[in-house]
This record gives C-alpha cells, sequence and structure tokens, in this order.
C-alpha cells in the first residue's frame, strides 16, 4: 500500500476529532467551567506524559514488526507478545507511582481554587488507573501500524476519540461537571477504544500462534525502546513545561486559556505526523540513497503544505478565536497563538528526521538532541515567561523548535532544501508582523492575508516533489493548467 495512501487515512483519522474537539471546547468552558477545564487540561497532559511507562515498546514493536515484514507469521507474533507482556507490567507499576504524584501535583502544586480542590483530589485515582490503559493502548497501536494497518487504526482512533470528546460533555450536563465522573466517563471511552484495538491485533498478527512470549526478544525491544522512553520522557516535558509553569505561576485560568490557542497549533500539525506515521514502516526497510530520496521528498512535501495553512493561519485565527470561545480570550491570547503556529510550522519539519532516526534504528540520537536542550531550555522558559509573561513563554517555545529541527537535521545526515526552507520561512514570518498591524481593518488584513496564502501557495507548487503534485492534479483536476505554468 502507498505511502501517500497510508497518509490519507491518518490526516482523516487525524482531523475529524480535531474538527470536534473546536466544535466541543466552548462547550467544554460553558459547562465546566474554566477553572475545572485548566485542571482537565492538565490531567490530559499528565497522562500523555506518564503514558512513557510503556517503555517506548509502542515504537519499538511497530519498528520491528515493520522490519519483520516478509518474516514467518510466528516472529512477528513472538514480538507482539513479548512487547505486551513487558507493558502490562509496567503499566500497573506506572499506575502505582502515579497515584501518590498525582495526590502531590493536585493537591500542593498547582493552584486551583480551595473550593475545588477536594474534588480535584478525588479524580487523582482515576487518573492513575488511565496510565496502563495508555500504555497498552501504545503498544496494540504500534503493532498495527507496523503491518501498515492505517486504515483501521485511525477507524478506531476516530471512534475513540470522538466517545472521549462527547461523553465527559454528556455526563456532565447529566449529571453536573464533577470531575470523578466527568474523568471516569473519559476513561470508559478509552477502555472501551483498548478492547476494539485487542481485537483487531488478535485477528492480524496472533490467529494461529501460541501465546508464547520469547525472552530474548525482551532485551532489543528494550534496549531500542529505552532510547525511545528517554525520548518520550524529555519530549513532553519540553513540551508541557510552559503549561504547567504558567498553572504555578499564573493560575489554572490562565493555562487554560493558553491551553485553547497551544491545543490549535499543535492539532495543525496533523498533515506532517499523517505522513511520518505513513513513512516510519517503510523506512524501517530502507537504506542509503533510498531512505534520502524519501526523506527529501518528505520534507519539500512538508513545506509545500504546511506554509499556505500557517500563513493563512496567522491572519484568521484572531476572528476565529473571537468566534470561538469569545473576544476577551482572543485578545489575552491571539498573539500568542500565532507565535505558537510559527514554532508548529517549524516542528512539521523536525517530524521528517525524528522519524527516520527511530525507523533506520538510531532513536538514541533523538534522545541525544533533546538532552542537549533540556538543561538550556527551562530556566530560559521560566526567565521569559516571568519576564514577559505569555508572550515570552510562545517565543522560548518556539525558538526551542527550530534548534531541535536543526539539530535533528544534522544528526540525520544534512538539512534538506535550506534554501525553499528560509524562503518559506521569510513568508511565514512576514504574514505574522502584517496581522499585528493595529491601523489595519479587518478587511484589509484578510485581503492581504488572501494574497500572501496564494502566493505561499505558488511557492508550495514550485517547490513540491513529483508525487504530491500527481495528487493535487488527482484531486483537483482543474489545477494542472496552474501547476504547468508555476513549473
Amino acid at each position: 500500500m502507498s505511502v501517500s495512501r497510508n497518509s490519507a487515512y491518518n490526516l482523516v483519522g487525524a482531523a475529524l476529532p480535531i474538527v470536534l474537539a473546536l466544535a466541543t471546547v466552548p462547550v467544554y468552558l460553558k459547562l465546566v467551567g474554566p477553572d475545572r477545564y485548566g485542571v482537565l487540561a492538565i490531567a490530559w497532559l499528565l497522562l500523555g506524559y506518564f503514558g512513557l511507562f510503556d517503555l517506548g515498546l509502542g515504537r519499538a514493536t511497530s519498528q520491528r514488526i515493520a522490519a519483520l515484514r516478509d518474516a514467518p507469521p510466528a516472529e512477528r507474533a513472538a514480538t507482539f507478545w513479548t512487547a505486551l507482556c513487558v507493558n502490562v507490567v509496567m503499566g500497573a507499576v506506572g499506575a502505582l507511582l502515579f497515584w501518590p504524584l498525582s495526590y502531590y501535583l493536585f493537591g500542593h502544586f498547582f493552584r486551583v481554587d480551595e473550593a475545588l480542590r477536594p474534588e480535584v483530589i478525588a479524580a487523582a485515582p482515576l487518573l492513575a488507573l488511565a496510565v496502563p490503559v495508555a500504555t497498552t493502548t501504545g503498544v496494540l497501536t504500534g503493532a498495527l501500524q507496523g503491518r501498515e494497518r492505517f486504515l483501521e487504526v485511525n477507524i478506531i482512533s476516530v471512534l475513540s476519540t470522538t466517545l472521549f470528546q462527547l461523553l465527559p460533555l454528556a455526563v456532565a450536563w447529566l449529571y453536573g461537571p464533577y470531575l470523578p465522573v466527568v474523568l471516569l466517563s473519559a476513561l470508559g471511552a478509552r477502555s472501551l477504544a483498548l478492547l476494539v484495538l485487542w481485537q483487531r491485533c488478535r485477528v492480524d498478527l496472533v490467529r494461529g500462534q501460541p501465546v508464547r512470549p520469547d525472552r530474548k526478544l525482551v532485551k532489543p525491544l528494550l534496549s531500542y525502546g529505552g532510547w525511545v522512553m528517554l525520548t518520550s520522557m524529555i519530549g513532553p516535558l519540553l513540551v508541557v513545561s510552559d503549561r504547567f509553569l504558567i498553572g504555578a505561576i499564573l493560575g489554572a485560568v490562565v493555562v487554560g486559556h493558553y491551553a485553547v490557542v497551544f491545543q490549535l497549533a499543535e492539532r495543525i500539525t496533523v498533515v506532517p505526523m499523517s505522513l511520518t506515521n505513513a513513512m516510519f514502516p517503510r523506512l524501517a526497510t530502507l537504506t542509503g540513497e533510498d531512505a534520502n530520496r524519501l526523506t527529501a521528498s518528505a520534507i519539500t512535501a512538508v513545506l509545500a503544505i504546511m506554509t499556505p495553512v500557517m500563513v493563512a493561519g496567522v491572519f484568521i485565527l484572531d476572528p476565529f478565536l473571537s468566534i470561538w470561545v469569545g473576544a476577551d480570550i482572543a485578545r489575552e491570547v491571539g498573539f500568542v497563538g500565532k507565535i505558537l503556529l510559527a514554532g508548529y510550522w517549524i516542528n512539521s519539519l523536525s517530524l521528517v528526521p525524528y522519524a527516520r532516526l527511530q525507523a533506520t534504528g538510531r532513536p538514541d540520537l533523538v534522545t541525544k538532541v533533546l538532552l542537549v536542550e533540556l538543561p538550556v531550555y527551562l530556566p530560559v522558559l521560566y526567565f521569559a515567561l516571568t519576564s514577559f509573561g505569555l508572550v515570552g513563554a510562545a517565543v522560548t517555545f518556539s525558538l526551542r523548535l527550530a534548534v531541535d529541527y536543526v539539530l535533528l537535521s544534522l544528526v540525520a545526515g544534512r538539512i534538506a532544501a535550506p534554501w525553499a526552507t528560509l524562503g518559506c520561512a521569510a513568508l511565514l514570518v512576514a504574514g505574522l508582523a502584517i496581522s499585528e498591524i493595529a491601523s489595519l481593518s479587518l478587511i484589509a488584513l484578510l485581503g492581504i492575508g488572501a494574497l500572501l496564502t496564494v502566493v505561499a501557495m505558488a511557492l508550495g507548487l514550485w517547490i513540491a516533489p513529483p508525487q504530491l503534485r500527481q495528487i493535487i492534479t488527482r484531486v483537483l483536476p482543474w489545477s494542472r493548467q496552474s501547476i504547468a505554468r508555476v513549473r
């Protein structure tokens, strides 16, 4: 199955939940209130971070099963059973460790309304129970991705995320916004998805094979997974530390507002994530010049797609936020959101060398890059936040993503398409600056934004790899003449 088709499955599977999230965030803010929504945002961050107790076995399972594409089914089944057994044990350990930590974080560390604190503390055991659910889901998903079952994975993901978004809202509406009950309903949604993933793995991977974990596989899986686990520890820490510090210094309400634009910017990267996830099994089987060609094509495809999206985004963000969550929040975090959009444009590029290093068996290099960044980033972030507020945090975060891209590209071999990258970056920075000119009317800003977006699209067509241009002409037949003129 082609990388482009798998990328399309991944994109649709990621985009539909985003549309649902955009629709439900205002409802969450109204039903549970800003304080509770801020607590929920932090709770989701914690659950994502403590998913690291899978020891990187989700990615390790995907990489090894992809590399065993032509091997006998018994070898793939042995990999699956070994990874799953180790993962279940570590998920239980993670739950036991997370339980007392969650009491401390919500009981003492975060600034929460004292009337709400007992309710938050009562929800701590449910957060601990969610850890093994999250870790096991990672291994099952990785196994299916290793077999390139992207259509199945994304159907399950869409259904799971839909239930995850809507069930807590229904519970809050019917029974009130009591956090333990809301979190219990979210946990139930994830558990149901886990059962469906297990059923698909049983059919696609282990049907007819004995339940026989192989001790010899534990070491290579943990060796690869150990580096991925370290990346899973350090990477999320670098990503979520801004909201932890905002919650500790400025309070849950502010982190809730910041989380709105952060999640919006982060979710726009579903396109490059869809592409790199589809590339991963292929990269696990490629070497040398073949891997270089696929990597270079992916970088130029990301530039061609993401630059027009982000240029348009910086112009429509303010009016969109005003309609979506209200003018007050838009004024508070609109400029911050534009900076984060620029940061995640850079992060879109970083995903390509990141995927290549892990797929080709060098996850250690990814971890070492993050280890270099960590001791510099955290103190700079604290200084920027305390000195310049949310804008300082967003600028520091985006600059860290730029450093991340340069370092990952260098250790992966080289920086692909440097001049095209600089040209696209200049266009995006120009758009961000123009969008902040207060003297321009909304109509003028949107007109300039539309013009710059067209320029970004033309630049994208110029640098796009042949495969992407073929897809565009198939989807949009009328674009053939435009592409020919651009070329």
